[in-house]
């Protein structure tokens, strides 16, 4: 695989083709992507709502309506969509769950190792929380690692996708009760494959030069 070549096919795709659908095998690749994406300190505040049916999908593009209908389509028309969601809070609970599931997963040769893993996770957990006061923006940080890794990806996959901020969150969480839940949504990625009428797919990469934002020691 050539990278730089991925990454130059890849682009925002702004029309999918509605008669073509992710395989099963790719659908397992995509949740293996979002599973195993990198964050800080294994913390993995996300959960993620997948749509691939009609009713599903409209759902989430009800969330278009009014400001952001130039995105509905986008929507509907994709294979598969995917809604980001962050957690609201990182509770001890929640911690020593991640803990519990790490330590069931073989990740710890004796109590004294998953003891300090705990310190060493609480500690960023609390310096975001009381000391930078920016935990919920922490754990939206690690979701959108999450949605470049799901980007490269899917495009490594020959899949085309489109990230959006362009919807309502606020009626993401109601349609969805993530609130409730101890979520709140972040970001949409539809994924699919792209129609040949989309005019994005024939314009050229354009991106600032290597002398402009490089700085090599």
């Amino acid at each position: 695989m050539n990278i730089k070549e991925v990454l130059e096919q890849r682009y925002a795709t702004k029309e999918f083709d509605t008669n073509k659908k992710l395989s099963p095998e790719q659908v397992e690749q995509v949740k293996a992507m979002l599973q195993l994406s990198p964050n800080s300190t294994n913390l993995q505040p996300w959960h993620f709502i997948i749509a691939d049916s009609e009713a599903g999908k409209q759902r989430i593009a009800s969330s278009t309506e009014g400001l952001y209908q130039f995105n509905t389509s986008k929507i509907l028309d994709a294979s598969h969509v995917v809604v980001f969601c962050s957690r609201l809070s990182a509770e001890e609970d929640y911690l020593r769950h991640v803990l519990d599931k790490e330590d069931s997963d073989g990740r710890y040769a004796n109590e004294e190792f998953k003891d300090m893993m705990h310190s060493g996770r609480s500690m960023f957990v609390d310096m975001h929380k009381y000391d930078l006061k920016d935990l919920q923006h922490w754990m939206e940080k690690q979701v959108y690692l999450n949605i470049g890794n799901l980007l490269l990806g899917a495009a490594a996959l020959g899949l085309d996708a489109l990230p959006m901020e362009g919807v309502d969150l606020k009626t993401l969480d109601t349609e969805f009760g993530l609130r409730e839940k101890g979520f709140t949504a972040v970001a949409l990625v539809s994924l699919g494959f792209r129609k040949e009428t989309d005019f994005n797919a024939q314009l050229p990469k354009s991106r600032l030069d290597h002398d402009e934002i490089f700085t090599l020691l």
